[in-house]
């Protein structure tokens, strides 16, 4: 990556981090978690699973990230009130009515709140929950993953490392090579399509779909 293109990136990401969420991109509405019980695995077995899962590293840095607002006032003001019951209150959304359980195009899905990258279409699945699922995150340590009662169930919820988010859960029931299906929150996220990789400053990504189709499943 170039130094111009670096600077592209930071502007991008910092226009994101200013306008995007504050103006309410995804626009989606509070849902519900499908109710599964979690594998019988520790936390620490888990992580090494996904650790020989990951996809190859990127061959260059991150783009830059945006920094948490310095107060949960703050983050408020920028999320809509949606996002925000997801994000910070680890409420969910309504199956098949939300932005992107049934996106079939190619691209990143990033934290929406830090612009971390979390998922990659190549890894999306069709889950038939109305949730976006996906069967690994692109690394796993962008990931955090705590044992949570609720529902009067023990599941294992996702959150992302960057912006601690409440994301989803992890379940074991997903398709090969991993056999898990991350349910995610679309209000936790922020798609960027494959054609605007290099706009977007997430250009080093793009090997991630070399020999990908048009579309995912």
């Amino acid at each position: 990556m170039t130094h111009d293109t670096d600077v592209s990136a930071a502007t991008n990401l910092d226009a994101f981090c200013k306008t995007s969420v504050r103006t309410g991109i995804l626009g989606t509405i509070a849902l519900s978690l499908s109710m599964q019980p979690v594998r019988a695995m520790d936390p620490a077995t888990q992580q090494e699973e996904r650790m020989t899962q990951k996809h190859p590293a990127p061959s260059e840095k991150t783009p830059k990230q945006c920094a948490l607002p310095l107060s949960d006032a703050e983050l408020r003001k920028r999320l809509t009130p949606q996002q925000y019951q997801v994000l910070r209150e680890s409420k969910t959304e309504q199956p098949f009515a939300n932005a992107y359980w049934n996106n079939k195009q190619h691209g990143l899905y990033v934290d929406v709140v830090t612009g971390e990258p979390l998922f990659a279409s190549v890894d999306k699945f069709d889950s038939g929950t109305g949730w976006p699922s996906f069967f690994r995150p692109i690394r796993p340590e962008t990931i955090v993953e705590k044992q949570e009662a609720s529902h009067g169930m023990i599941r294992t919820e996702v959150r992302s490392k960057s912006s601690d988010s409440h994301l989803g859960h992890v379940f074991d029931d997903g398709p090969q090579p991993s056999g898990l299906r991350y349910c995610i929150n679309s209000a936790a996220l922020r798609f960027v399509p494959k054609d605007e990789l290099e706009k977007e400053g997430y250009g080093q990504y793009r090997h991630l779909f070399e020999s990908s189709p048009d579309s995912s499943p």
